[in-house]
């Protein structure tokens, strides 16, 4: 019976498992979700740029912006000191689809509040804080790496205009945003300077804005207008100021000169020099000159390099050069030393052309003129500033003088100086007056007064004897007008007798041009030791003071 009921064991069912289980669904979709995610962000995520500034001043990571035109385009991300310890440099992150602004043309720099001369900006950062402005290029190459500027540009990329450089080897000096002015308007201004120590010339970097930057041609000059401007010459005082911007800061200007064509405009950045005045920035326009020399025999104070030279009272030239070294002569303490000065003499102003033609033409009518008498002088343009200028005459009477040559210059005959010659009348007047000996005129006309007392006396005398001659004659018969006659003989003898009051006044007119005489004595003798001191008064000279007559007996004297 166990063995009946013992059951028969049972048979397992096999049944297959499922590849995956529906569970493992999320966490595919949330890793493929993530990937996603992590694609769109990189696919659509800005480039990634660096910049280098001198300083982090201020600047956070993902704090401060990076903005154009006012709008977000970035973000700071880092921000690292560069080894050299000199730098910094700041990784920051564009916003998407901005690849196309990042050329080597463009411009970032630290906005923050700015005060200067031209102007107040970034105020708003002072509640915002700073952040980074971009200046997009249009032009370059495609870059990622930049330095920043240390400052704003002056000038926006993209502002129509010009851009010009200028350069100065003078001493007056420009700085970053000093204006530029035409006609009184400022129609640009400078962007950055820099100093090539080869060269030893300083280059301003400017920009002319439209629509002037059309007045810009290969002609134009350029020349200082900054502050105030004195200049003391041959022609007097000459003062210059430029606009009320101007004479704060510093500024130039341009134009053509007069006399000049306007010549091409320029499209294209070119170079100009900056003048220090109109007059030297119009003398440009000359560009040929012949060259003479002078040999000074008077005094060349008051001639300076750039003094005029005038043929009949009309600038036709300029001096070059005063005593060069490269001219030997005799030694400079020499008594017999000239001075050589050399001046030139320009086409241009004496109407021929300024070209070869010309220049020939003028050495060969100056040294034809020389041998009709042509001469050089200095002359005195100015009293109050004494400034001399070169004054070229005909002088008829003039000693003929030989073609000379000095080191390659041809040398035009000088006379003396106005002032020398004044000067030397006024020594001969001296001369003159000294060989006056006016103690041998003092006792010659007490003598002379002596011999009137004399003679009148004596006329006296005789008149006493007409007298009693008349009276005796009484009655005769005698002519009414020889009587009269002899009465008018006899008031003449009166009235210059000694104690009349004739003789009291001849003797007083005597006495005074006796101490006349001496009075001028002192005067003689100043203008003896030194003949310009009629014109040129010098407090520190010693003044000459009349001595006392000796008292002892002369030769004449009893």
């Amino acid at each position: 019976m166990n063995q009946e009921t013992k059951q028969a064991p049972p048979v397992a069912e096999i049944k297959p498992l499922k590849n995956v289980s529906k569970i493992w669904l999320l966490p595919i979709v949330a890793l493929a979700i993530g990937l996603w995610m992590v694609y769109y962000q990189w696919s659509n995520q800005g480039p990634l740029i660096t910049i280098k500034f001198e300083t982090a001043t201020n600047l956070e990571v993902g704090k401060t912006k990076i903005k154009t035109r006012n709008v977000d385009i970035g973000e700071v991300k880092k921000i690292e000191l560069l080894p050299d310890l000199k730098s910094v440099l700041v990784t920051a992150r564009l916003n998407a689809k901005l690849e196309y602004l990042l050329r080597d043309s463009s411009h970032f720099w630290i906005v923050t509040p700015r005060i200067s001369l031209n102007g107040i900006s970034g105020l708003s950062t002072l509640l915002s804080g700073p952040y980074i402005n971009m200046e997009p290029g249009t032009d370059g190459n495609d870059t990622s790496d930049f330095t920043a500027l240390a400052a704003p540009p002056s000038t926006p990329i993209g502002t129509p205009g010009l851009h010009v450089t200028l350069n100065s080897n003078d001493e007056f000096a420009f700085k970053e945003g000093d204006p530029v002015i035409y006609k009184g308007l400022k129609v640009g201004e400078f962007e950055d300077i820099y100093f090539n120590f080869d060269e030893r010339v300083v280059y301003y970097n400017t920009f002319i804005e439209a629509p002037y930057h059309k007045l810009i041609t290969e002609n134009t000059k350029f020349w200082d207008v900054g502050g105030v401007r004195m200049e003391l010459g041959a022609s007097g005082i000459k003062v210059a100021t430029g606009s009320i911007e101007s004479l704060l800061t510093n500024g130039v200007t341009f134009g053509i000169p007069e006399g000049m064509p306007a010549g091409t405009q320029i499209s294209k950045r070119s170079f100009f020099d900056i003048h220090r005045s109109y007059s030297s920035a119009a003398e440009e326009r000359y560009k040929l000159s012949a060259e003479f020399i002078i040999m000074v025999q008077d005094t060349v104070r008051g001639l300076q390099v750039g003094a005029p030279v005038e043929y009949r009272g009309l600038v036709i030239g300029k001096v070059i050069d005063i005593n060069p070294q490269d001219i030997s002569q005799n030694g400079l303490l020499d008594q017999a030393y000239t001075i050589p000065v050399v001046i030139s003499i320009q086409p241009g102003r004496v109407q021929q052309p300024d070209n070869q033609q010309g220049l020939d033409f003028v050495r060969k009518q100056t040294l034809r003129w020389v041998k009709d008498g042509l001469r050089a002088t200095l002359k005195t343009g100015n009293l109050i500033t004494g400034a001399l200028f070169v004054d070229l005459q005909h002088y008829p009477d003039a000693q003929a003088a030989l073609a000379d040559n000095v080191m390659g210059y041809d040398v035009i005959p000088t006379i003396n100086s106005e002032f020398a010659q004044i000067t030397a009348k006024i020594n001969a007047v001296l001369d003159n007056v000294n060989q006056i000996k006016v103690r041998d005129l003092s006792n010659n006309a007490n003598d002379m007064l002596k011999e009137i007392a004399t003679t009148a006396e004596a006329l006296q005398a005789t008149a006493s004897k007409v007298d009693r001659i008349l009276i005796s004659a009484h009655e005769d018969e005698l002519s009414s007008t020889v009587k009269e006659t002899m009465e008018s003989v006899a008031q003449l003898t009166r009235d210059f007798s000694s104690g009349s009051a004739n003789y009291d006044e001849l003797n007083s007119t005597m006495q005074v041009l006796q101490k006349t005489m001496k009075d001028l004595q002192p005067l003689l003798l100043q203008l003896n030791g030194r003949p310009n001191s009629l014109i040129f008064v010098e407090g520190s000279d010693a003044k000459f003071e009349p001595k006392g007559i000796s008292n002892r007996p002369t030769q004449g004297d009893n």
